[in-house]
C-alpha cells in the first residue's frame, strides 16, 4: 500500500486554477458579469469541482463539455485537471478501439498535444474516460481518444489496478444495473515509467502526474439523478501512485475518502449535494 503521508506531503503544486469572474467589454471600459460555471451538463450532475469555465483566459481550468463527458483542461500542463462522466448500460457497446488524435476543438492558437508527444516516453497514453466506457457509437468511441482525455500513465498502473477498477465499475453497470457518476484525473508532478522518474514528456509540453485518482458514485438504478444519492449511497474513491511496480496490486488497497482526495487536489467534490449529505459521504472509505 502506498503511504497516505506521501500524498499529503506531495500536495498539488503549481496548478494555479485561473477562474475568470468577469470580462472586459472593449471600447467602453466597463466590466460585464459572466454567467456562473455551468453544472447543467449531464456529466456534471454532482458538480463542477474546480469551477472551470469556458472563457479563453481560464486556460488552465478550461471547461470543455461534450455529449460524452465534461472536463477541465489545463493548457500549461497539456492534460485534463479532471474529467466527469455518467456510466450506464446506454453507453456500453462492443466497437473496436479508435485512433489517438489531437483534440480538434481546442482554440487555434493553443498547442494541441499529439499522440507523438508520448512516443518513447515510457508512459502509456492513459484514458481518463476509458475506451470501454464509450464504445456504443463511433462518435462516442472517437471522443475518448482525443488527447485532452489522456494523461501519461505508468504501464503498471494503467494495465494493473487502474484497469481492474475500471472493469469493476463496468461490471456494476452490466451485471447489477447500476448507474455511476464518475470523476477522475491526476495530481502532483512526477511519475515513474519504464524509463524512470519523469516530470514532463513531449519536449516539456505534457506534465506527468504523480498520482491518479477517481471517484465513483453508485446509484441503484438509472434515471434517479440527484434524488438517487442518499446517506446509503456507495461512494468509491481511489488514489494510486503513477509508477511501475504496482501491476499486481489489488485496486481495493488504494481506497480512500473523498475528504482526503479534496485535500490532495484542492477541489470541491459532490458540491451539488446538500452540505450535510456531502459531509457524511465524503468522510467514508468504501469497504464493500
Amino acid at each position: 500500500m502506498w503511504p497516505v503521508g506521501n500524498w499529503i506531503r506531495r500536495r498539488l503544486r503549481g496548478v494555479g486554477l485561473a477562474i475568470a469572474t468577469c470580462v472586459l467589454v472593449m471600447g467602453c471600459g466597463v466590466f460585464a458579469q459572466l454567467a456562473p460555471p455551468t453544472t447543467s451538463n449531464l456529466h456534471l450532475l454532482l458538480g463542477n469541482p474546480s469551477q472551470a469555465t469556458s472563457v479563453r483566459w481560464s486556460a488552465n481550468n478550461f471547461l470543455i463539455t461534450r455529449p460524452q463527458y465534461a472536463l477541465s483542461y489545463n493548457r500549461e500542463q497539456g492534460i485534463p485537471n479532471w474529467v466527469s462522466w455518467q456510466l450506464n448500460q446506454d453507453w456500453l457497446g462492443d466497437l473496436p478501439r479508435s485512433q489517438f488524435v489531437a483534440d480538434p476543438s481546442l482554440p487555434d492558437d493553443w498547442y494541441a498535444v499529439s499522440p507523438d508527444d508520448y512516443t518513447g516516453s515510457g508512459f502509456d497514453r492513459g484514458h481518463i474516460v476509458p475506451a470501454a466506457d464509450r464504445n456504443r457509437t463511433l462518435a462516442d468511441s472517437q471522443s475518448v481518444f482525443w488527447m485532452t482525455n489522456i494523461v501519461p500513465q505508468a504501464p503498471d498502473n494503467n494495465q494493473g489496478p487502474w484497469e481492474r477498477f475500471e472493469r469493476y465499475c463496468r461490471d456494476l453497470v452490466r451485471n447489477e444495473g447500476k448507474e455511476l457518476y464518475m470523476i477522475s484525473g491526476g495530481a502532483e508532478v512526477g511519475g515513474i515509467g519504464l524509463q524512470g522518474d519523469r516530470s514532463h514528456i513531449g519536449t516539456g509540453r505534457v506534465t506527468v502526474p504523480a498520482l491518479l485518482w477517481k471517484i465513483a458514485v453508485v446509484l441503484e438504478r438509472p434515471g434517479l439523478g440527484l434524488a438517487g444519492v442518499t446517506a446509503d449511497t456507495r461512494v468509491i474513491a481511489v488514489i494510486m501512485p503513477n509508477q511501475q511496480g504496482i501491476r499486481a496490486d489489488d485496486w481495493r488497497s488504494y481506497r480512500r475518502s473523498v475528504d482526503l482526495l479534496e485535500q490532495v487536489t484542492g477541489y470541491n467534490f459532490l458540491s451539488e449535494l446538500s452540505t450535510s449529505l456531502q459531509a457524511l459521504l465524503e468522510t467514508q472509505v468504501d469497504q464493500q
